[in-house]
């Protein structure tokens, strides 16, 4: 399939078992011919059993991934641009980065990718069309220009993403997953990936009277990173107003003038490593109106991450209870029509399967209530109305309802409380 005068372009993740001592070359073989095997595809798709010997002992998984929902007809891939990304999951959970000799101070968690430990966030998080697209092009663009040698004083950018909203939407999991994505997307290119999560409490308030030693100490070790060219390195700032808002505060005459200076030294910092064509500064807040224009000046993305639409809602819980029926814990397993499949159709209760119209008026009720919310109201209907070990689809439906009134009840009472 052609979009345009460009073929349609399709991925495939590769995961190798970790004891394999198997070439990527000859892995790659194997998959372009199971590729070749199986060259008709109707959207995203996942291989963990295979008819061939060297693919069972080598490999875990084979997966067709990131087709947008709106292809509408099969793909043949035999005309298709594939690109086969090969990689086996780090196992190891996060080390710390300590700043001070007596490792007294966590100042970040630091993961080799791919982790194990990031798999599958990806495609957990439910967006409205284009947000994660974006977000990779993003920092494909800023590697094409770096090897283009675009002058950064002609066309700036800054590697730097914000992305903001209510709390609860995900930002922090999109952050990790992006980091994820990037480090398998451009595995031809970098050996592995780094992401270290900067603990700011930690920097910009138990440790405040050294805190703008702190940060560039941190930064020199996150420097050393970025020194090993063989690597791609990500760094996350979670809730980013927690700098700006010292400065503000400094400003005012509540805190002391070394806020000034910790909001100075990360300015000064993040304008040092953008030189560097191996790195993005991932950033996170729920508070925009605080964020230091300074600050906010330097993002080259702005990314308002929102509560999840219908559509959103009832594809998070279309995963949910796919996931469940795979456990067998909703049994017996049922068809339940993907959103985009229920607009094609119209609605039309002649075509659809009542329990799909169901999970619909679940999702349109679930309005309003954030992605950590709908993906725990599952586990909550189970808990609270289920109680059973494994609980029809019809029932289990009937049960999310429940527990989405429960949610709205909840919410409520703490508003009220307030």
């Amino acid at each position: 399939m052609e979009v345009g005068n460009q073929k349609q372009e399709v991925h495939v993740e590769v995961i190798v078992k970790s004891q394999s001592t198997a070439k990527l070359s000859e892995v790659k073989i194997h998959i372009l011919s199971l590729l070749n095997r199986h060259s008709m595809i109707f959207g995203n798709y996942r291989w963990t059993e295979f008819d061939d010997d060297f693919l069972r002992k080598h490999v875990e998984s084979v997966a067709i991934v990131d087709i947008e929902e709106m292809i509408t007809q099969p793909l043949d891939l035999k005309n298709c641009s594939v690109s086969v990304h090969i990689f086996t999951l780090n196992e190891d959970g996060p080390s710390t980065l300590s700043l001070e000799e007596e490792e007294e101070l966590s100042a970040a968690n630091h993961w080799l990718l791919p982790a194990a430990e990031f798999h599958g966030i990806w495609e957990s998080l439910v967006y409205e069309s284009g947000v994660k697209t974006q977000l990779l092009d993003y920092v494909t663009t800023t590697i094409y220009f770096s090897d283009k040698n675009v002058d950064s004083n002609l066309i700036s950018w800054n590697r730097v993403v914000l992305l903001h909203g209510p709390p609860g939407t995900g930002k922090t999991s999109l952050c990790k997953a992006l980091a994820q994505k990037l480090s398998i997307r451009l595995s031809s290119r970098y050996s592995y990936g780094q992401f270290v999560e900067i603990n700011s409490h930690s920097l910009f308030s138990k440790w405040f009277s050294e805190s703008g030693k702190l940060v560039t100490k941190m930064f020199q070790k996150i420097q050393q990173l970025i020194d090993d060219k063989d690597a791609l390195v990500f760094v996350l700032i979670d809730e980013v107003e927690s700098l700006t808002a010292a400065r503000n505060a400094s400003q005012a005459g509540t805190e002391p003038s070394d806020a000034i200076r910790v909001v100075n030294s990360v300015l000064t910092q993040l304008d040092q490593i953008k030189r560097h064509s191996n790195v993005v500064i991932l950033t996170t807040s729920n508070v925009t109106e605080k964020i230091d224009l300074a600050f906010v000046d330097r993002a080259d993305i702005k990314q308002y991450i929102g509560p999840p639409s219908e559509k959103g809602i009832y594809n998070i819980y279309l995963s949910c209870l796919e996931e469940l029926m795979k456990c067998q814990i909703v049994y017996p397993r049922q068809q339940l029509f993907t959103m985009f499949e229920l607009e094609t159709m119209g609605f039309a209760k002649s075509e659809v399967s009542e329990h799909s119209l169901k999970l619909r008026n679940v999702a349109i009720k679930s309005k309003g209530l954030s992605g950590r919310a709908l993906r725990k109201l599952p586990f909550l209907a189970h808990t609270l109305f289920v109680k059973a070990p494994t609980v029809t689809l019809e029932r289990f439906l009937d049960a999310m309802d429940r527990a989405v009134d429960r949610q709205k009840e909840e919410q409520a009472n703490l508003v009220n409380a307030v």
